[in-house]
Parts: structure tokens; C-alpha cells; sequence
């Protein structure tokens, strides 16, 4: 399909020159890009994509570091209810799960947008479904996905050499371990997660958690979980009473050696954590053997940004293949691309297959199975129910 055929629901048509056209006008302009601003590694990929994205494009990207992705999504609705529809203050938004399906089903979002972008034609929509469905929900072209994740688990093997391969085992290995294991506070995204992998593996039916979680079968499908949790609460780090408040907190206490066993999203953390000095070389990275969560991170443009060109172009210099390369490199972030490789050039697959490697680096096939997200609303509604019985 020709881009001057491809018209935006929320935005104007792009004449002939297309891609051309948007570039041109992305010149000059200012990407405020809403990010998740608690991982260091993170930030200083998106400030080098800034640096990139001034010296080719003459955009500047402004990172606006957030503790919550909400607080972005929070402001967008915001300035919908003030009549704010145009000039708002978030071009971008790197999103996913429920404050995508939020913001979709608002409509509060520009496109569909990612047919216009050129390097979008080497993502992987086959192989890797989460780069088109998020959480359950269809992406349908309204956000551009930029990273893959996988729910991971990292251990030091100079301390521990037996270590829990399923949700049912923490218990007799907490038991053996007493405190020498935790997840972060569950009001953060990872340790949200770490209660979705033990819901989808001890879930009765593990299909009903991809449909909206409903008042009639919620404690149904839930109380094995909370079963389970409570007999693990009490042999966590600090007897469950305290929680370290995200995911580089846990990290911390591993490379501390306050704990043994830890948890990320991300599969290249303990290889990358290990050549920056943060945790020691003995750290290794494992799954669990019936497979874990994976995802995709998109970025997202919402509908009343003032500078959806340079947000568009942005997004695509996340998907060119050298940026994808740079990003997998573990001096830098060691995400995993969310591109078919099979769709490049030879020149640019050896991008990929000349970063180096680490035996703290899993492969893609020691990853094992990605099993799929549950429909968000599960997510929420265990947080709330966690708050309920737990919190303090």
C-alpha cells in the first residue's frame, strides 16, 4: 500500500512524497517522550537515541522520566476532559497492557500510524504475536513496538545450585532458603508480573485469563493463587513485610547478597549488570520450565501531540536495524529486537551476530516458551486484591 493512501483516523493525510513529507516536517521539532525512568540503562539508550535523532533528523527528544506510565496516560485524559486538543504536553508514551488498552479504547491515540513508518516492514509480525497484540489487546497500527521482554529469573550460582524450575517449587525452596528470596512491591510492574506467572500456572483454567477478568469466576481462578502466596509470604526477604520497590532495587539486593534469587523482565540484565559492576560474575539467568510472560514494549503517539511527525520518525529510528543491533548489545541496553532477521540483509544480520556474548546471556532458544500475557484487567484486579489482604 502506498503511504499517500494511508490516512490517519486522528490526524491529517500525507500528500505524494509521503515519508519524505514527514521528515521534512519533523525538522525543528521537540519529542517529549513519556518513559519509565527507573532503570539507568534505559535512560542512557533513550539519551543516545536523542543525541541520534538531533544529528540526522534535527529533532530534539526530551525525556520526561516517569515513576508510573500512568502519570502520563493520567495527564492525556486529562487534557481530553479540559478540552485540550491540540498542544499537549506527551508526544510519546512508551506503553503497554493496561494503559495502552486505556488509551485505545478512549481513543486518545494518533493513527494507525506504523504502516507509514519504513522500518516497520522488517518487524516481525509472524513468529513474535506480541509485536501486534498486547496483553490480548490488537495493536491494529496505533502504537510501534521498539523491545521484546521475557520474564526471567536470575540467581547467584556461587551460592545456590538448586533453583525452583515452576510456580509450585518456591515453596519447598523458600523453605530451604528462608529469606533469600523476594519480589518487588506489586503496585510496581514486575512484581505485578511475578503474581501473573504464579496465576497462569496455578489458574484452574488458564484460557479463561486471556478474556476480562468477571466478578463471577475471579476468586475462583485466584484463590489457588492466594493459597499458594500465603504459605510463601512468610519465608520471604524480611518475612514479607517489606518489598524493595521495583525491579533495580531487587537487582540490588542480589548484588548485595542479601538475596539469592531475582527477578526482570528483561533476559540480558544480569549479563549487562555484570559487565557495568553490578552484580558479581557469578549471576546466571534461568526460566521456568513451562515457559514465562513475554511482551513487547511499543511507544504510542497520542492524539493531541504537537509534533506527531518527529514522534513518527522517532519511533521508525527505533526500528532501524542498527538501532535494533545497538539496543541488543549488552554494553548498551541487551534488549532483544522485535525484527524478523530473516527479513534483512546479510550486512545487517552481522550487526546482530557479531555482538558479544556473555555466560550470563541466555539464547533465544534457553528462553524457552513465551507464554501469553493475561487480558489486563487480571493484572488490576490482583494488585487490588494483593493491596487488599497484604498491604499496609
Amino acid at each position: 500500500m502506498a503511504l499517500a493512501a494511508l490516512a490517519l483516523t486522528s490526524g491529517p493525510a500525507y500528500a505524494s512524497s509521503g515519508w519524505d513529507e514527514i521528515v521534512s516536517k519533523a525538522r525543528g521539532q521537540a519529542v517529549y517522550w513519556n518513559a519509565w525512568g527507573g532503570d539507568e540503562r534505559t535512560n542512557s539508550f533513550i539519551d543516545w537515541v536523542g543525541k541520534e535523532a538531533q544529528a540526522r533528523y534535527g529533532i530534539t527528544v526530551r525525556q520526561v522520566k516517569l515513576s508510573d506510565t500512568a502519570e502520563a496516560v493520567s495527564r492525556v485524559i486529562a487534557e481530553k476532559t479540559a478540552g485540550r486538543d491540540t498542544g499537549g504536553s506527551v508526544d510519546l508514551i512508551w506503553i503497554n497492557g493496561p494503559n495502552f488498552l486505556s488509551l485505545k479504547e478512549k481513543k486518545l491515540l494518533y493513527g494507525p500510524f506504523t504502516q507509514l513508518l519504513p522500518n516497520y516492514r522488517d518487524v516481525d509480525v509472524t513468529d513474535k504475536q506480541s509485536n501486534v497484540t498486547d496483553f490480548t489487546t490488537p495493536v491494529e497500527g496505533m502504537a510501534s513496538p521498539w523491545r521484546l521482554a521475557q520474564f526471567i529469573f536470575n540467581y547467584d550460582s556461587s551460592r545456590v545450585k538448586d533453583v525452583p524450575r515452576t510456580i509450585p517449587e518456591f515453596l519447598p525452596w523458600a523453605k530451604a532458603h528462608p529469606g533469600r528470596f523476594t519480589h518487588p512491591d506489586v503496585r510496581d510492574f514486575m512484581g505485578a508480573t511475578f503474581l501473573k506467572q504464579a496465576l497462569i500456572e496455578l489458574a484452574p483454567d488458564r484460557n479463561r485469563l486471556q478474556q476480562p477478568a468477571a466478578d463471577e469466576d475471579f476468586a475462583s481462578e485466584t484463590a489457588p493463587l492466594w493459597a499458594w502466596y500465603d504459605q510463601l509470604r512468610p519465608l520471604l526477604w524480611r518475612h514479607g513485610e517489606q518489598f524493595p520497590a521495583n525491579g533495580p532495587a531487587e537487582r540490588q539486593l542480589l548484588g548485595d547478597g542479601e538475596i539469592d534469587l531475582s527477578m526482570t523482565f528483561d533476559p540480558a540484565e544480569a549479563a549487562a549488570s555484570i559487565k557495568s559492576g553490578l552484580l558479581p560474575d557469578t549471576v546466571r539467568t534461568y526460566t521456568l520450565s513451562g515457559g514465562t510472560i513475554g511482551n513487547t514494549s511499543f511507544v504510542a503517539i497520542p492524539y493531541n501531540s504537537p509534533h506527531k511527525e518527529a514522534a513518527m520518525v522517532v519511533a521508525d529510528f527505533l526500528l532501524d536495524p542498527a538501532t535494533q543491533a545497538h539496543a541488543q548489545d549488552i554494553r548498551a541496553l541487551g534488549s532483544f529486537t522485535v525484527l524478523d532477521l530473516e527479513k534483512l540483509s546479510a550486512e545487517q544480520r552481522k550487526l546482530f551476530n557479531d555482538l558479544p556474548k556473555s555466560p550470563a546471556l541466555p539464547t533465544n532458544k534457553e528462553l524457552g516458551p513465551v507464554l501469553l500475557e493475561p487480558h489486563p484487567s487480571w493484572m488490576t484486579r490482583i494488585t487490588d486484591e494483593w493491596m487488599r489482604r497484604y498491604g499496609r
